[in-house]
């Protein structure tokens, strides 16, 4: 998989989605949307394991190199050229939906930054297929860790946006990695629930 030549132009454009993309696409993307290839796996593994400032520093879903595993996502096929799609998916990353703003590979080396990359291809008969990369930051990888974050999150991010609802909802599409079920029952443990429904109900008392 490469970041090379994300600026050039094809008729069979698709962003692979499997985390918050999948229930939230944005409005860019939502209206550029042709068709939604289902229950695909993903090229590469993932895991839990990046702290997410704007989720209030929940844990989020990203490529890893070591652990994690293949799940299941979509593609989003979209009637853009490369670079149209390239930069409606990078300003959904960094939340500047509308902007304008156009996607510059960062420096190689440059942590916290956003790279969109496209997968060798085809790929599930879509010629072309990006995705968003950036770099883990939770060197403590436990269940612990992330039920602890995930907790915390609950009161410092928008609701919605914390980690519990992130796990939620990828459990809900089928979204399945090894530390994702003991990062489940963590939570319950830490805060003595029976439910995650019930830990965001309490927590938000």
């Amino acid at each position: 998989m490469t970041d090379k030549n994300v600026r050039a132009t094809t008729q069979s454009v698709g962003i692979l989605a499997y985390g918050s993309l999948i229930p939230d696409p944005g409005n860019e993307i939502a209206a550029a949307t042709i068709r939604i290839i289902e229950n695909i796996e993903t090229p590469f593994c993932v895991e839990f394991a990046r702290s997410s400032g704007s989720r209030g520093g929940a844990p989020t879903l990203v490529p890893v190199s070591t652990g994690g595993s293949r799940v299941s996502g979509q593609i989003i096929v979209v009637k853009a050229s490369i670079e149209e799609a390239t930069d409606m998916l990078y300003r959904r990353e960094i939340h500047r939906i509308g902007s304008g703003r156009c996607y510059k590979p960062p420096p190689e080396g440059a942590q916290d930054r956003v790279r969109v990359k496209v997968i060798d291809g085809p790929f599930e008969d879509v010629a072309t297929v990006l995705y968003t990369d950036i770099d883990t930051n939770i060197a403590d990888l436990t269940a612990e860790r992330l039920a602890y974050l995930a907790i915390t999150s609950v009161h410092d991010a928008e609701i919605g946006k914390d980690g519990i609802s992130y796990l939620m909802a990828a459990q809900g599409h089928g979204i399945r990695t090894p530390l994702s079920d003991p990062y489940a029952d963590e939570i319950l443990r830490q805060t003595g629930a029976t439910s995650l429904e019930d830990v965001l109900r309490n927590l938000r008392l």
